[in-house]
């Protein structure tokens, strides 16, 4: 069966026109394309901008006024020095004048007095030495001292009781006139024994004194008491 198509429907036959008429719209707007790029174009340079510049802006050049100088300083007074002119008829006060010849001779006659001699103060009494020339001595001397000491030591009983024993050193100072003060234990061993040594040391006879220079002065000294246990 043969197939029929209708002419309503035949998409063919508006083709060509179709296709023509957007070839003559393209070369239409190509056409306008290139008529607008072909216009004048002014250009304007730097000089004539300056220019104009310049000549909006005018400068108005201002004159300095004549200003008139300064006065000159006054001038200097000249001061003129008067010289006073003296006759040679007039008589000058005489004066002497003195050589050393003439202080020579002043001297021989003039007679030598020596320079006052300062004294010595005497040292402080309160001024305590360790050595001195003469140290202090006990009445009979060091064999005495120890005799003096074992006789007068009484062994505290506590302390024997506990056996306690040792070296006790003690220190006093003797003063111008002998007697003993200031007695303190430098090393002890016990209470009870450090007790007794300070009761002994007070009660030594007067020592002889010390002598610094000649002069009594006062001595610290120091001896040291036993304990011994038999």
């Amino acid at each position: 069966m043969e197939i029929k198509k209708s002419p309503k429907a035949d998409l063919e036959k508006g083709k060509t026109i179709s296709t023509f008429m957007g070839l003559v719209v393209g070369l239409a707007i190509l056409f306008v394309g290139f008529e607008w790029g072909n216009r004048d174009i002014q250009v304007a340079t730097a000089s004539d901008q300056v220019a104009d510049v310049i000549a909006e802006e005018e400068i108005e050049i201002t004159r300095p006024e004549n200003t008139p100088p300064p006065p000159p300083p006054p001038p200097a007074q000249v001061v003129a020095e008067v010289l006073t002119v003296v006759d040679d008829d007039t008589d000058l006060e005489q004066q002497d004048i003195v050589t050393s010849e003439d202080n020579q001779k002043e001297a021989q006659h003039q007679t030598y007095t020596p320079p006052a001699i300062v004294e010595e103060e005497e040292e402080s009494a309160q001024t305590i030495f360790t050595v001195v020339e003469e140290m202090p001595k006990f009445p009979g001397g060091d064999a005495e001292l120890l005799k003096f000491l074992g006789k007068s030591v009484k062994y505290p009983v506590i302390a024997q009781e506990n056996g306690i024993q040792g070296r006790v050193i003690c220190s006093f100072v003797i003063n111008r006139d002998g007697s003993v003060v200031d007695a303190e234990v430098v090393r002890g061993v016990d209470p009870a024994l450090d007790k007794e040594a300070i009761r002994v040391v007070n009660s030594m006879p007067k020592w002889t004194p010390g002598k610094q220079r000649g002069k009594p002065v006062r001595v610290k000294y120091t001896v040291p008491i036993t304990f011994r246990l038999n």
